[in-house]
Formats: C-alpha cells, structure tokens, sequence
C-alpha cells in the first residue's frame, strides 16, 4: 500500500481506514518501518508567510527498486510508462541527496494550499537555502508556484534537478542541472559558499 504513497503527502488515517487497523498502530508500522531505513518521512518546512502551509509529510520508500518490485515494474520501459514514474524518480533523487548532504543539513519539502511547492528544501550547516523541483523531463516547464515558494522560503539558490542533458542557467538564481553534475559538482561547491 505504501508503493502507492511514495512520494505522496501521508494520511495515516486514510491508510488505517483502508488496512482496518488504528492510526496508532499505523504510526507505530511506520516508525518501524522508517527505523529500519525501509522509508522516509520528508517532513514539511514551516515559516509565518501568512500562508496556510501543508502541515502532513511526504513519504518516500528509500530503495527504488523494492519500490518497483512492489510495484510490479520489471523493466525500465513499464517504469516510463508507469503512472508512478515520475514519484520514483522524485524518491531517486531526494534519496541520493540525502545520502551526499554534509552532517547537520536539514531537508525539508515546501507546499501551500495557494500551489506554492519546493520538492525539497535542503538547509545547509553554512545558513544557505537551497530550493530543489525535480522533474523528469530533460526541458522541465518550471512553474510559477515554484518561483512563489523560492521567495517564501528566502532561497538563496533554486535548482531543477533533471535526469540528463546538459545544465544551464535560467537566472543568476536558478539552474536547471542534471542529477550526477548536482550531486558531484553543484552541491560541494554551494556547501562551501562558492
């Protein structure tokens, strides 16, 4: 049931309906689960914008191919095809993120009810604020709600991480980079303040 949240904001509740079990012992599947680096839990980012703001997690199954297993999907072709696709690759990549931020980074996604979104939110131990939208498209259409919630959260750099192709530049602000040149070259050198 979980392969069918991943990457979706969690309602334990709707879940206990639809298993038949409490909300407590769901929550408690859950801890396990996450204990046990099966899933994570992206927590939501709260500031007073004077905005109401999603305040329920998204949930991630951390190894996107027991994600695929659960899903059925046995090749990369049924992946493209999949309507879960581009939520496995959100999962991909937040994944790989989470594994090469320095110690003491924080990691949060950013939605309000208005359509403002960051998929993630990434607060380095330098201060910086780093706004990511991931797409699977190698020419993303970046959206206004993005651009909204780089000014709400006060980003100081926003990046549109893409599966390949070449990274350039939209403004002095925004990047549209491909996942490998962000992990080994982009997100070192923002780290260090360069």
């Amino acid at each position: 049931m979980l392969s069918h949240v991943n990457g979706n904001l969690l309602n334990i509740s709707q879940l206990a309906r639809s298993l038949g079990l409490s909300a407590s012992t769901i929550s408690r599947y859950l801890d396990l689960l996450e204990g046990s680096f099966i899933i994570h839990r992206l927590q939501p980012f709260h500031i007073n914008v004077g905005k109401r703001l999603v305040k329920s997690p998204k949930l991630y199954i951390r190894d996107t191919g027991i994600l695929h297993y659960l899903l059925q999907i046995q090749n990369t072709e049924q992946l493209l095809g999949h309507i879960a696709y581009g939520a496995s690759w959100e999962a991909y990549v937040v994944e790989q993120i989470k594994r090469s931020l320095p110690e003491r980074s924080e990691m949060y996604f950013y939605r309000t009810h208005a359509g403002a979104e960051t998929d993630l939110l990434i607060l380095l131990p330098t201060g910086k604020r780093i706004a990511v939208e991931i797409k699977t498209s190698n020419a993303p259409k970046i959206t206004k709600g993005f651009y909204q919630s780089m000014e709400d959260v006060k980003a100081d750099k926003g990046y549109v991480i893409i599966p390949e192709g070449e990274s350039y530049s939209k403004s002095e602000e925004l990047k549209v980079i491909n996942i490998s040149d962000f992990l080994m070259k982009e997100l070192p050198e923002v780290n260090l303040g360069t």
